[in-house]
């Protein structure tokens, strides 16, 4: 008998006919003796349905409301998938966040998992019973509802499994495992039999929407075995694993690139002639940090001759106008400069464990890129990947030609 923390995305209980076969799926789980916590998102659609409310109401809304409002999507399916197990005959029961005791800090709409109690869970799980979890979701230390940030409940399910000591934890979604780019873009994607915990770590990061990167994160902090599944197909999906594994049961010398990752939600913001003094990174970014934003990619550029120089950064578009609105309060009167800012750009990545023992990936990347009419903007770089910042129309082709440059096409897939 093993224990499972199974987690369905938005889409893979996107309907009442959807959360029937989940709980067919899960039901056969449990015939064959296997304890299960199922984590479930929102149905498809509903977290947009009410961040769109919430706008409608205010342009800004409060972050404590807006979570309490959020947070809603979950429970509903919860309290679904568990009528549907009990209809067919698998006792299950159904927590919030806060009932089933997660515990996180007190960042409204960002928050971070501290700890959980998992003696409510065990004793369902040892009297039999599927325990139906909401993810997403969680309570600070004064019992505010709080929420992890779009893509979360991956988050909850991974903390889960880590708490519980899981077997495994089986992430189920609309795709069959983790290609080597989306198929969507690029037809000749092919899916991956296993891949590391670090490749997987910075796919997320880098635009891979498959698994949220906090999810990867836990998963490789506390060795939890993870593996990307369809909801819709049987099949054995991607198994992340520790790099040592992988080494031992793949040959990791023929990959250079294991997959090319995108992200389009990337806006680009340069301040301009800006004294080139020390610490003035730090002065320009701090209240950027104190806002609670996240920054990606930073380029200072040399200093021309009158001592000024370029200073240029990347956040995400949602954060883009409340940084641009920090920076000209806080940053341009004091040390002058220019602002600037582009919301059309995109982020293309290689990723591969093999870039360690292969020489000549950045050139054959900006090789491919040229060849293709395309501008580079910003380059960034790792042990194991690459990055640049290119125009957003070009995203696509981008990613079909460097697909095809560093070998990971595969025969068509029919449709």
């Amino acid at each position: 008998m093993a224990l499972y923390v199974q987690k369905f995305g938005g889409t893979s209980v996107g309907s009442i006919e959807r959360i029937r076969a989940v709980a067919e799926k899960v039901k056969r789980f449990r015939e064959d003796g296997h304890q299960i916590v199922v984590v479930v998102s929102a149905m498809s659609g509903e977290t947009n349905r009410l961040l769109g409310l919430a706008n409608d109401i205010s342009e800004e809304p409060n972050p404590r409301e807006l979570d309490v409002l959020v947070s809603t999507g979950e429970q509903v399916t919860i309290s679904l998938l568990s009528m549907a197990l009990q209809s067919i005959g698998v006792e299950a029961v159904s927590y919030t966040g806060a009932q089933v005791c997660i515990h996180t800090d007190t960042a409204h709409t960002r928050a971070r998992i501290s700890h959980i109690d998992t003696d409510r869970l065990r004793r369902d799980l040892d009297a039999g019973c599927v325990t139906v979890v909401a993810g997403f979701q969680g309570m600070d230390e004064n019992g505010e509802i709080t929420t992890l940030g779009r893509g979360g409940s991956d988050t909850t399910a991974v903390a889960l499994a880590a708490a519980l000591k899981a077997d495994e934890c089986q992430i189920y979604t609309d795709v069959d495992g983790v290609y080597t780019t989306d198929p969507r873009v690029c037809a000749h994607a092919r899916r991956l039999d296993a891949i590391t915990v670090e490749e997987m770590l910075e796919l997320a990061s880098l635009g891979s929407k498959v698994l949220q990167i906090r999810s990867v994160e836990f998963a490789g902090k506390y060795n939890v075995p993870l593996r990307v599944l369809s909801s819709f197909e049987e099949g054995p999906g991607t198994l992340i694993v520790a790099e040592e594994e992988h080494l031992s049961t793949h040959n990791m010398e023929a990959p250079q690139i294991s997959g090319i990752a995108f992200s389009v939600n990337e806006a680009q913001i340069t301040l301009r002639k800006m004294p080139d003094v020390p610490g003035i990174a730090s002065r320009i970014l701090g209240p950027i940090a104190q806002a609670n934003i996240e920054v990606d990619m930073i380029i200072q550029n040399i200093a021309i001759e009158d001592e000024r120089t370029d200073f240029t950064f990347t956040v995400s578009k949602q954060d883009f106008r409340q940084a641009c609105r920090l920076l000209e309060e806080q940053v341009v009167p004091t040390l002058g400069g220019e602002l600037r800012g582009n919301e059309r750009i995109a982020k293309v990545s290689l990723v591969g464990v093999g870039m360690r023992s292969h020489a000549g990936v950045a050139d054959q990347m900006f090789r491919t890129l040229a060849a293709e009419g395309i501008n580079i903007r910003m380059v960034s770089t790792s042990e194991i990947k690459i990055s640049v910042i290119i125009d957003e129309k070009f995203t696509e082709l981008a990613v079909r030609a460097l697909h095809t440059a560093f070998g990971l096409d595969a025969e068509p897939r029919e449709v």
